[in-house]
């Protein structure tokens, strides 16, 4: 019922919706043939459990834009990156003028080339770590 009812604002503010998917969101519970087929779904006996929502972490990083790179001493990628999400930040694939930092291992290759080339600040995996320990 939250979802149905929510408000394209409060969409938004939902981790990785934009505009494009609340719009998307809002547009089909406006449609009454889909609350309609939501409806028929209950009076078969289709359940599912709705809570509280659930308290939001400090999101320090939110905002931030992270690209990871070459092969990192400790850590997988992908635990790096749910390091970085859980922080608040985007973590993307490619470096671009809106990444804030790149975070670069061993065998680093183009990005770490096109991070120079940008400006952008470059990390190492200890740095992000460390920056990681500062921001609790």
């Amino acid at each position: 019922d939250r979802i149905m009812d929510a408000s394209l604002e409060a969409l938004s503010e939902v981790n990785d919706v934009g505009p494009v998917v609340a719009q998307s969101i809002r547009t089909f519970f406006d449609q009454p043939h889909n609350r309609e087929v939501v409806e028929q779904l209950r009076a078969c006996g289709v359940t599912w459990e709705e809570g509280e929502p659930a308290e939001r972490a400090p999101q320090p990083l939110a905002g931030k834009t992270f690209v990871l790179t070459g092969t990192f001493p400790t850590l997988k990628r992908e635990d790096a990156k749910a390091l970085l999400e859980a922080a608040g930040a985007k973590v993307a694939g490619s470096v671009s003028k809106k990444t804030d930092y790149v975070v670069a291992g061993t065998d680093a290759g183009s990005k770490l080339d096109k991070a120079n080339e940008l400006g952008v600040a470059v990390l190492d995996e200890a740095g992000m770590l460390a920056l990681l320990d500062s921001l609790t």
